[in-house]
């Protein structure tokens, strides 16, 4: 035979190499070879997506309510620094929050049961300049 003669499907013959494969694969090639049948995986998917979506919803969930506070921390920071006060805030000093009738706000160092003004909240500033809050009675909305 001078020209190459095409194999019969059932032969495993590499025309690249001009070899025969079939001990070479890691699957039988005859056809009185046991069927390949995938293994059905659908079980373990759901199984594990599930999981991982609760795990990335938990992330998430997390991330989200770091997100609020860091935000409700912006914002009374951004109230503060806006606020009217004529002195210098000492470090580690509690402060307290209030809005005049006038509807302007104001820092101050008179405590809430010394005076009749619009109580916003106690502050105290840290070592790096931002206010923390230190009651939790009133939530961020009631300072604006």
């Amino acid at each position: 035979m001078g020209e190459k003669s095409k194999k019969p499907d059932q032969v495993v013959y590499n025309e690249k190499t001009e070899k025969y494969e079939a001990g070479l694969l890691p699957y039988a090639t005859n056809s009185g070879a046991p069927k390949i049948t995938p293994t059905d995986l659908t079980g373990w998917k759901n199984s594990n997506v599930s999981k991982v979506n609760h795990q990335i919803k938990t992330e998430y969930e997390e991330l989200k309510s770091q997100y609020e506070k860091l935000m409700a921390q912006f914002e009374y920071n951004n109230l503060i620094y806006s606020a009217e006060f004529s002195f210098e805030p000492i470090v580690g000093q509690t402060y307290h929050l209030y809005n005049k009738k006038d509807g302007n706000i104001f820092l101050s160092i008179i405590s809430p049961n010394e005076c009749n003004f619009e109580f916003k909240g106690s502050f105290k500033l840290n070592e790096d300049k931002m206010w923390v809050r230190l009651d939790t009675k009133t939530n961020s909305k009631s300072l604006k």
